[in-house]
């Protein structure tokens, strides 16, 4: 297999201007179809939002029986506030504002509690007036039917009216203000909230990365293959959702999730191409006392150097990605939507990542020539060439790394168990893990349409839908006699009236909590769907939906961890020919995994840094979250064991003793996993710093879950064992030695 990899380094070597001009164009289509897409229609523009569901579980079943019988159009709402409803003159200051929002195509109504007879003392006004008696509701109703760009145009013309209303109304109510909300408006912000957290995060983590890469290669010129490399995957990743969009519905937050995986392996994979390159560069220029450097970029060192490191670091690259690739496609088990979608386009940002890696990036190492071969113009400045030759240094056998090997070798057994319990010790908030599905809490504390939803639910309770649905196919009065049950259930507050829907009933039924999702509102559902009332029922809701989710995510778990451990196994013993170090990383992996999400837990559940991360704790973490984590970090764990384990395993092929193999096979790699890891961290940290409360959580997630595993476990732990291992490191039963032997994946 290796020499598939050299024979394409010798290809994409004779061709690099073809090569790299190829990736141009690409490059800009993507960009340009993400930003404009095929027929007018942007990437940003096909997203959808909401709360993440089960297919066929109750509560997307009742979900859709009600969608189907509704026969309302959309709506928007202003909420008017700091203006007394009985204000003199208000009703002929609104007259304005509701003839021209009636005389808008595709409105049906406009209703408002002043325009009612009797006005505010109607019985029916009191949903439409605040619960302090200082503002009123003006709801304006779409007629249905309409079609998607009709009732787009219709929402805006509306939305842009009912901004305008409070200036109308400061004639007679001077201190009035107003928040125009509905759905429409919470899912466009969302989407928008996405873009904008999209660009911040490139925009922090793309310069960092970029510095990182000038301190490890020493200067700028082999710092910008790796972002070259990015740039190409971003853009190749854009298009490829743009076509996933066509295919199936991508959530909002795929975005974000799966740029910032393209992005953070693009530049891990170039950093290992170039690092690798540079050192064969060097070899050959040592071996050749100098003649080399001096030769044409197409002569043989430079041809032979792309060649070598193709058939090292090239198969080193592909052979994570396939670990990386089958992590992220174990999301392809689960049902719902939104993970299967993030683990379509997760695979496939992967291939691009993996393909602008072994292609693009040597191509531009080989435009480059010998002049990686030669100390960069940085190196000359004052205090720099010291802090550089230690960074950037890809020659010498010995150094920190190896002395950190030489230290934990010696006392093996107490770094283990130190390393263990941190591990353990972080991974205890874990135990109370609650999991959650937001909508309008994503946003951030001050978003206008968070802002809407909280001043409806406070003081205007009776307009709001209640938090449980139940969904029965009886009649009316049957529904009605057993809506007296459910009152009388612990965790119920109060129910509302039954009304028809279609063939069905709906009971709206309103559990003893402010907080739709929270542990008194899930037991609400639980009571209720424990009990038979003699007809079929469905319960929906937030809190029914978390349920039904997680009850999802049980069910596909055995399934993505049986081919996620089988696969990686099998890999890893292709790669190594043992049996001991697949199960040692398989075990090392779960127990950083499950260190990570406990500090998520502690950050965003228990919201011990909600101060610092800007956000507000929904009580819980994002019930999606957590698959995505475990299958992004899992990819990315064994991503730096395939590093550190490549080159100790080429140290043993060598014929080093084991000891030393691990020692230098760290010293070989440990600056590529610790640099490749504070980009990676860098990246995810950037996405940190945006707004959406989901892409918070992941980024944060994966930024933890690489500081451990790079430092605790990589450092620390995989040495450790290694060294008390020794020689079983390398045990495999003879029978599979045999298929070993004939299956290889080796240099």
């Amino acid at each position: 297999m290796a020499s598939v990899f050299a024979r394409l380094g010798r290809v994409v070597a004779h061709h690099p201007r073809l090569t790299v001009v190829v990736w141009l164009v690409l490059a800009v289509l993507g960009y340009s179809f993400a930003a404009v897409g095929v027929h007018g229609e942007s990437l940003f523009e096909r997203l959808t939002t909401g709360e993440a569901v089960a297919p066929g579980s109750e509560s997307q079943e009742g979900r859709a029986i009600l969608a189907q019988a509704d026969e309302a159009g959309a709506s928007l709402t202003l909420i008017l506030s700091d203006v007394d409803p009985t204000t003199k003159g208000l009703d002929d200051a609104l007259d304005p504002a509701r003839a021209d929002l009636v005389t808008i195509s595709g409105v049906a109504s406009v209703v408002d509690p002043i325009a009612l007879p009797d006005g505010v003392d109607n019985p029916a006004a009191a949903p439409l007036v605040a619960k302090d008696g200082d503002g009123f509701l003006v709801v304006v109703e779409l007629a249905p039917g309409l079609t998607d760009s009709e009732e787009s145009r219709t929402l805006s013309a509306v939305e842009h009216r009912l901004e305008d209303v409070p200036a109308d109304l400061r004639p007679v109510a001077p201190k009035v203000t107003g928040v125009v909300g509905g759905t429409s408006l919470i899912y466009s912000a969302i989407t928008e909230q996405v873009e904008t957290d999209l660009r911040t995060g490139e925009a922090i983590a793309l310069p960092i990365a970029l510095l990182i890469m000038v301190l490890v290669f020493g200067g700028f010129l082999a710092a910008a293959m790796p972002m070259a490399g990015a740039f190409a995957s971003i853009a190749g990743g854009l298009a490829v959702l743009l076509g996933l969009s066509y295919v199936m519905t991508l959530d909002s937050s795929v975005v974000n999730v799966v740029t910032v995986l393209g992005l953070g392996l693009s530049i891990d994979y170039g950093l290992l191409i170039v690092s690798r390159y540079r050192e064969e560069l060097h070899r050959l220029i040592d071996a050749d006392g100098g003649r080399a450097a001096r030769r044409r970029r197409g002569d043989g060192p430079v041809v032979t150097a792309i060649e070598n490191t193709m058939a090292t670091a090239g198969r080193t690259v592909a052979f994570s990605a396939l670990t990386v690739a089958i992590s992220i496609a174990s999301l392809l088990v689960f049902s719902p939507d939104i993970l299967r979608a993030i683990g379509a386009a997760g695979v496939a940002v992967v291939v691009v990542a993996v393909a602008t890696a072994m292609t693009l990036v040597p191509a531009l190492l080989v435009l480059t020539g010998r002049r990686l071969a030669r100390p960069g113009l940085l190196s000359r400045v004052p205090g720099l060439q010291r802090l550089l030759s230690s960074t950037s240094d890809v020659v010498a056998e010995e150094g920190r790394f190896s002395r950190l090997a030489a230290r934990v070798q010696r006392h093996p057994w107490w770094v283990m168990g130190g390393a263990v319990v941190v591990l353990v010790t972080l991974a205890l908030p874990l135990a109370h893990l609650e999991l959650r599905s937001s909508t309008t809490q994503l946003l951030p504390a001050g978003s206008t349409q968070r802002e809407f939803v909280e001043t409806l639910a406070a003081q205007y309770p009776a307009s709001t839908s209640p938090a449980i649905t139940v969904v029965a196919e009886a009649s009316l009065d049957e529904a009605t006699a057993w809506a007296t049950e459910l009152e009388a259930l612990p965790d119920v507050a109060s129910v509302d009236s039954p009304t028809p829907v279609g063939s069905y009933v709906a009971i709206g039924v309103r559990p003893a909590t402010t907080d739709g999702g929270d542990a008194v509102a899930r037991d609400a559902v639980m009571e209720i769907r424990d009990l038979d009332p003699g007809f079929p029922t469905w319960v929906t809701g937030q809190a029914a939906s978390q349920i039904d989710f997680s009850a999802a995510l049980r069910a596909g778990a055995p399934w993505a961890a049986l081919i996620v451990g089988l696969a990686t196994f099998i890999l890893l013993f292709l790669m190594t020919g043992s049996v001991v170090l697949p199960v040692k990383a398989l075990l090392t992996n779960l127990l950083s995994l499950a260190a990570s999400l406990g500090v998520l837990v502690w950050a965003f559940q228990d919201g011990h840094l909600e101060g610092l991360l800007g956000f507000t704790s929904t009580g819980g973490i994002e019930t999606f979250v957590i698959a995505l984590v475990i299958a992004f970090a899992f990819g990315l764990a064994m991503d730096y064991e395939v590093f550190l384990l490549s080159r100790i395993k080429e140290l043993h092929d060598e014929g080093c003793s084991d000891n030393d193999a691990v020692r230098l096979g760290l010293q070989r790699s440990g600056r590529i996993i610790t640099s490749a890891a504070a980009i990676i961290i860098v990246v995810f940290a950037g996405f940190v710093a945006g707004q959406l409360l989901v892409i918070k959580e992941v980024g944060f997630a994966l930024a933890v879950a690489v500081l451990i595993d790079a430092t605790i476990v990589r450092l620390l732990l995989v040495p450790a064992t290694m060294t008390i291992l020794g020689s079983a490191n390398w045990w495999a039963p003879a029978w599979m030695t045999r298929i070993y032997t004939r299956l290889a994946i080796t240099h």
